[in-house]
């Protein structure tokens, strides 16, 4: 199997209009503060929080997924994550739990044990995938789609046509 086969760009306007407020709120601290007491600690404080929650907007945007017989990749804006399909061990439909992954966007926590990086949308479901072998730290990694069932499919498709090319060419 050749080129690409599977697409999908997810976003979530929950998620946009969260950080946009978030943004405009703390941007409006920040204007409060420094009309009423100038420039100080807080001043600056409101002002990097918002444009923290600004770079949210942006990057956080649209999750794409992108899927062939050789790597899964995944990229959230600036950040991008690639698993060679040679790598999963093993792949399945995550339980969602806000209190896990602390909300939309990147996130890195312990879940049972190994270390899992999550790219996030709080209303979709997750695929977890399973490494062989770590990527630095992180020993599993979730991510949101609208087509679990399609993606667990593909990869345990690729997963066993891998074993059997390797099989072949080691004969």
């Amino acid at each position: 199997m050749d080129g690409e086969a599977y697409h999908e760009k997810l976003s979530s306007a929950r998620t946009e209009v969260l950080f946009i407020l978030l943004t405009l709120i703390f941007l409006a601290l920040f204007g409060w503060r420094l009309s009423s007491f100038g420039w100080s600690g807080w001043t600056i404080t409101f002002l990097c929080v918002s444009v923290f929650f600004l770079f949210y907007v942006f990057n956080y945007r649209t999750l794409k997924i992108r899927l062939t017989p050789e790597n899964l990749q995944l990229t959230f804006g600036l950040f991008n994550w690639m698993i060679a399909i040679t790598n999963i061990e093993r792949c399945y439909l995550d339980k969602p739990s806000i209190g896990s992954v602390g909300g939309a966007g990147i996130h890195f926590t312990w879940i049972k044990g190994k270390y899992r990086a999550f790219f996030n949308f709080l209303e979709h479901p997750r695929v977890v995938i399973v490494f062989k072998k770590k990527k630095g730290p992180v020993q599993e990694v979730a991510f949101s789609t609208r087509q679990p069932e399609v993606i667990l499919d593909f990869i345990q498709r690729y997963s066993t046509q891998q074993k059997k090319r390797s099989l072949s060419l080691s004969k």
